[in-house]
């Protein structure tokens, strides 16, 4: 795992107490368990925080849109929008979408702006199918998903992310818990909380 809380900058302007943290990373990489561990973390603390986590806004806000390139972007436009929307209302969002393509996330981070944080969900694939309780790897292995990231369809890893967790070499807690003492260390330095 890569952490360094003094170089990791999750923050919004000073003074706004909101961030958007946005965990990419391929299916099974542990978005969604980061996610709901530093919301935990974060609301024992007394910080507002909201998760948008993909699988229920595709059931939800975006039901109806498939996976083509087309389709994909709308939906992450559309997360990015409530995203800010909530952001601006002094909430701490996270974030936990595939969001395979960097142009995607290029356009999430012009629609939210300063307030954006991308964090690189990092697992190998073969770790990522090991993970699979939904079954989709093997389903998508088997050709019956089409448009798969990481099987039949491509995941760009960012350049240059704010963060990056390796799930493959460290617990899911420990990811959040070290993601929460950064976000700790901004916090107290900006003397936002």
């Amino acid at each position: 795992m890569r952490i360094d809380a003094n170089s990791v900058a999750l923050h919004t302007p000073r003074g706004s107490g909101s961030c958007v943290i946005w965990l990419t990373g391929l299916s099974g990489a542990g978005k969604s368990t980061i996610a709901n561990s530093l919301r935990e973390r974060a609301m024992a603390q007394g910080m507002p925080v909201a998760i948008l986590d993909g699988d229920d806004v595709r059931r939800g806000l975006s039901q109806g849109l498939g996976f083509g390139h087309a389709d994909r972007r709308e939906n992450i436009r559309r997360m990015a929008e409530v995203a800010r929307l909530l952001s601006d209302q002094g909430l701490a969002v996270i974030v936990a979408a595939v969001s395979p393509m960097r142009e995607q996330r290029a356009m999430a981070r012009k629609i939210v702006g300063t307030a954006f944080r991308e964090v690189h969900v990092h697992a190998s694939l073969a770790t990522c199918e090991q993970r699979d309780v939904k079954g989709l790897y093997a389903r998508a292995r088997r050709g019956e998903v089409a448009k798969f990231t990481g099987i039949s369809d491509i995941y760009e890893p960012p350049l240059q992310p704010d963060l990056v967790i390796d799930t493959s070499s460290c617990e899911v807690a420990q990811a959040a818990s070290r993601l929460m003492s950064a976000f700790d260390a901004w916090s107290l330095r900006d003397g936002s909380r």
